[in-house]
């Protein structure tokens, strides 16, 4: 087929879930001589794009946005999500959408292929460009969005009204969720039915789990040198605070912190990292049986762990069953919640509720944290349930079978 220019959109957040999900198709598609870019231009997720030797192309200059409602860690579905970020500014998005076309048109894009940018999404439609996207169920429309096992109030915040103001200003249809701008023309879906369900009715393709590791990579010396007879808890905080000195809803300190005070005096070895992020200040010394290291092959880890805690990022979640190893999660915020509620459904982990104070701050009991540990630790079935899970994922054929989708999608447009 004739080869294309795939532009590979996230959204702009200083974590590696979304870029670790995209860059092993990305990599599928440049080994079938595609030209590859992304826009991602964070610093932990430019480290992983580099790492994996593509171009990571830098955003056009775009507005700030002056409407944030304040913080809270119950986003009920994406129209909360994108008002949270933002989006009932309409000067905001009509110019994040306009940097997003203009990206688009000086790279020559001739598909794009989204994770999570709503405004890439938009601006693939003005353009009318053909759009892939790859997500998780709760993104969906048809799903029933994040906190799932509650009814959500009448008075979510919602930037509808707004965001139809700029596609009417393009020719394009109303949408009456937001959740339908991410809906493309191909859907392809991360994980299988058993972890991210939707109604039949929804067009989509499950995919299985999209994990990212260097084929070379090794992990850390002190890893080897680790003892066989006392287990390895792997820690994975992901960005323990995306602003430094003030709260927001989607900051994973409060994992850091509990498991300091949970795990420093019980008989394990504890592997910390925080993916491509420094320590935060307030944490000057580490306990005897913690070992850190700012960023490791993490499936390579996952392997060698007895255990992973982690913040509840949909990769994580994924890594514990792809690896045959059980979890305890500490979910902050309520998609990540929604994620630790499956996994705990499946039988292949547990999880501990962040409670939240009035001012935003997160909390955790490590008493509850600690007794979890104990637990996945002790019972077996954590890890049989695991390894069954994981085998089941890994016939959805992952960033091959989403490669060859999208690559048989963009011979057609």
């Amino acid at each position: 087929m004739k080869m294309k220019k795939f532009l590979f959109t996230t959204l702009f957040t200083n974590d590696l879930g979304l870029p670790t999900r995209t860059v092993p198709v990305a990599r599928e598609l440049a080994k079938r001589g595609h030209e590859i870019a992304f826009c991602c231009p964070a610093e932990a997720p430019s480290k992983l794009i580099e790492e994996a030797g593509l171009n990571n192309l830098p955003p056009k200059p775009r507005p700030a946005s002056t409407i944030i409602p304040p913080p809270t860690q119950q986003v009920w579905n994406m129209d909360h999500f994108w008002a949270a970020l933002g989006y009932q500014d309409e000067n905001f998005v009509r110019g994040d959408c306009e940097a997003m076309m203009a990206l688009m048109t000086d790279y020559g894009a001739d598909v794009i292929v989204d994770s999570w940018n709503i405004s890439a999404c938009l601006a693939a439609r003005a353009l009318r460009k053909p759009l892939v996207t790859i997500l998780q169920a709760d993104m969906h429309p048809d799903s029933r969005g994040f906190i799932w096992w509650k009814e959500p109030p009448t008075d979510v915040p919602t930037p509808v009204l707004v965001v139809n103001k700029v596609l009417a200003e393009h020719g394009l249809q109303p949408i009456g969720k937001t959740g339908e701008l991410h809906v493309g023309d191909l859907t392809l879906v991360v994980g299988m039915p058993e972890t991210d369900p939707l109604p039949e009715k929804a067009d989509v393709t499950y995919i299985g789990p999209i994990l990212w590791q260097k084929p070379e990579a090794k992990l850390p010396d002190w890893v080897s040198a680790l003892s066989k007879d006392r287990p390895v808890v792997w820690v994975y905080t992901g960005n323990p605070s995306y602003m430094p000195g003030h709260h927001t809803w989607g900051d994973s300190v409060v994992v850091l912190h509990a498991c300091i005070a949970a795990l420093a005096d019980e008989d394990v070895q504890v592997a910390l990292t925080t993916g491509h992020h420094a320590l935060p200040e307030e944490v000057s010394s580490l306990p005897a049986n913690f070992y850190y290291e700012s960023y490791v092959p993490g499936l390579a880890l996952a392997e060698r762990a007895d255990l992973l805690i982690h913040h509840g990022g949909q990769g994580a979640c994924f890594t514990g069953p792809y690896t045959g190893t059980p979890a305890v999660i500490i979910p902050t915020y309520s998609e990540r919640e929604s994620n630790a509620r499956r996994i705990a459904a499946l039988g292949a982990g547990d999880f501990v509720v962040v409670a939240e104070d009035v001012s935003g701050e997160k909390h955790v009991s490590a008493e509850e944290v600690r007794a979890k540990v104990r637990r996945v630790l002790s019972d077996p079935s954590f890890t049989t349930n695991a390894r069954r899970i994981g085998e089941k994922m890994r016939a959805y054929g992952g960033a091959s079978e989403a490669a060859r989708l999208i690559e048989n999608f963009a011979a057609q447009v």
